[in-house]
């Protein structure tokens, strides 16, 4: 999503509200105004400096503060969106029977916007009657729930009830909110980048983290789509296809497995999008057991032979009517020989768009932030930004809408 969205997030009294830094960064990261709500339970397990030093807002919590500009329902009047995370069982009970004892309950009841919630209990409160009926009749009123997920709770207990990841929160709650201008469209991304075995133990590969492919199969699928994400080698978790809708998720690692991947998955695609990291080159030889310096000596050489070409292949093979992107990750700092490289690069592999990105010792990889400028075939340049890889995502999405 492009535009900048006014965004609540309530927080209360569980132990998951330190998940909750993770969520109100992640929506300021994208470019949104985070306002943040919290029930004076959650401010006994976060406190409000941390939450107002990532909000970049201050945070509220008293419902007799602000009485003279009546904030008590002002702030809900203003949200485009609101997201409670964690959603404890109490909160879920009082919102289910329209209670409004706090600012937080205040809120929800003076705002029109869409409402989130994102569970956090332990599985027996989550099981229980009154949490399925009130669960069942927030649902019926158009509430979105994301989650609980299984995992580890509270002390030793364990099962379903964790309050899901920051990052399926808030692609949940976006694509709420989202224009659905991709609904109909099949598109495979691919993320990450590809390692070439030399041994049991070592590679060759890149710093590639996957965040960017990751930023755009959500905004995608927050847009409407039917979205296939191949992962190669994520550093960080993909989002779980049971959280987020219209969205299948596939991990490879080496070049070949991603080449035989996405040419299956692209026979059926509008659009195919090559984000991925693919090592051009792997070792002639893999050896059965590990190398050791012992036998080696002081040198080792390597013989390397060449990657098969997925985006030309890919270009080579597109029906008509499909759309290709590929992506080149370039240390060019000079604009004009970036560009002179960009248009040389899709002429060579026939996409119909190229993404040139901008990387470094410390940009473009394993970072929040991207820098991008967008060529089409004829070498224009149709689309440039910078910014949080979700902001990114969405400009180069805008291409296809």
């Amino acid at each position: 999503m492009s535009d900048r969205l006014n965004v609540v997030v309530g927080i209360t009294g569980g132990i998951a509200a330190y998940k909750a830094v993770g969520v109100i960064r992640l929506l300021v990261l994208a470019g949104h105004d985070v306002q943040v709500v919290a029930t004076d339970a959650a401010l006994r397990f976060v406190g409000k400096p941390t939450l107002e030093a990532i909000s970049r807002n201050p945070v509220h919590s008293d419902l007799y503060e602000g009485v003279s500009e009546v904030r008590h329902v002002a702030i809900g009047q203003a949200a485009d969106l609101i997201v409670v995370a964690p959603a404890t069982a109490n909160t879920i009970a009082k919102l289910a029977a329209g209670l409004a004892d706090d600012l937080l309950g205040n809120t929800i009841l003076a705002s029109r916007a869409p409402l989130v919630l994102a569970p956090a209990m332990h599985t027996e409160m989550w099981q229980n009657p009154a949490t399925v009926a009130n669960i069942a009749e927030l649902r019926e009123r158009g509430v979105t729930i994301v989650g609980p997920g299984s995992g580890q709770l509270t002390g030793t207990d364990s099962g379903l009830g964790r309050m899901v990841e920051p990052d399926e929160i808030v692609a949940a709650a976006l694509a709420v909110v989202a224009p659905k201008d991709l609904v109909g469209k099949r598109i495979v991304i691919t993320a990450g980048g590809t390692r070439e075995p030399l041994d049991p133990v070592r590679f060759i590969g890149n710093r590639s983290s996957g965040k960017q492919g990751i930023a755009i199969a959500l905004d995608a699928a927050a847009r409407g789509a039917e979205v296939v994400l191949i992962g190669a080698n994520l550093e960080i978790a993909a989002p779980a296809s049971t959280t987020i809708q219209h969205l299948t998720v596939s991990h490879v690692s080496t070049t070949s497995e991603l080449e035989a991947a996405t040419m299956a998955a692209a026979v059926d695609a509008d659009v195919v999008i090559m984000a991925a990291a693919v090592a051009d080159y792997r070792p002639q030889s893999v050896a059965e057991n590990k190398i050791k310096k012992e036998t080696q000596g002081d040198r080792l050489t390597l013989e390397l032979v060449r990657n098969p070409d997925i985006l030309r292949q890919l270009s080579e093979a597109r029906r008509d009517g499909q759309i290709i992107i590929g992506f080149a990750a370039e240390t060019e700092t000079n604009r004009e020989k970036l560009l002179e490289t960009g248009r040389a690069k899709v002429v060579r592999k026939g996409a119909d768009f190229l993404v040139l990105n901008t990387v470094g010792w410390t940009e473009g990889f394993a970072t929040e932030t991207n820098s991008i400028i967008v060529i089409n075939t004829a070498g224009d340049i149709v689309s440039e930004a910078t910014g949080s890889k979700s902001s990114v995502a969405a400009r180069i999405l805008d291409l296809l809408s």
